[in-house]
């Protein structure tokens, strides 16, 4: 795993950048909404496997335990805004194209008093973030999906949603496609597809499907240095991309 940690100045309270919401019994900051907070929940791809980018708190009750990167939101910002600088702080991750996913609010989500969560999400490639654990996170991680600690509050709910999600998405939108180098091979394909399905797929039936998509051009060129047999490249006819992005598509496998 890619373990990161970094040293920042202490935070100042009024910044608001808490760590969803990790001391239970401390009175909120000035200039928050309360009852109301961010949880991000980052897919990363890493190979063949779907990762979740968590935190650990570093303070508070619920020192020592992961978490979902979130927390309070200021009186003047807007949701995703309040999504990025908290993702951004916590992780040193910066993405600018969070999705929303859902608005969790059961009555008892949050131990101490009625809080509920809005909950962004984003699908990017794990290689292209070096972690940087900042104010009251004291690590921040990427776990495969299928191999978590402990989550603390409805986290492990947000998460199992977020992959069933995320598991409908790409087959009805070219989802995560992007995370593919300008030329790829089949298997690349599907391998992308695996790791977030969590499911093998047969390789006759995978390939002949997505050509019938008219998705993909040849390249006209192999892959070059491979110790196997080299394959065949192909880059996405950009037209068709567009087009599929805005109509959706259904792609059973």
């Amino acid at each position: 795993m890619n373990k990161a940690s970094g040293i920042r100045k202490p935070i100042n309270v009024a910044e608001v950048t808490s760590v969803s919401l990790s001391n239970e019994t401390a009175p909120l900051p000035d200039g928050v909404i309360r009852g109301l907070s961010i949880d991000n929940l980052i897919f990363g791809l890493d190979g063949s496997e779907l990762k979740v980018l968590l935190i650990k708190h570093g303070e508070g009750i619920r020192m020592g335990d992961w978490a979902l990167p979130g927390g309070w939101i200021k009186q003047e910002e807007d949701l995703r805004d309040a999504a990025r600088r908290l993702l951004r702080d916590l992780t040193g991750v910066e993405h600018p194209y969070l999705s929303q996913l859902k608005t969790f609010g059961k009555v008892n989500r949050y131990p101490a008093e009625r809080v509920v969560t809005v909950a962004y999400y984003a699908l990017v490639s794990a290689y292209d973030y070096a972690l940087m654990a900042g104010f009251s996170a004291s690590e921040a991680d990427w776990f495969n999906v299928h191999d978590l600690p402990p989550l603390v509050f409805d986290h492990q709910e947000i998460l199992e949603y977020g992959i069933k999600h995320l598991q409908h998405e790409v087959r009805h939108h070219p989802v995560g496609f992007n995370l593919l180098p300008e030329k790829f091979t089949l298997l690349q394909l599907q391998e992308l597809y695996e790791a977030i399905l969590d499911a093998k797929l047969d390789k006759p039936n995978f390939r002949r499907k997505i050509m019938k998509m008219n998705l993909l051009t040849t390249c006209n060129e192999k892959q070059q240095g491979v110790a196997h047999r080299a394959a065949n490249l192909y880059r996405f006819d950009k037209n068709a991309y567009a087009q599929l992005t805005e109509q959706g598509f259904t792609f059973e496998v």
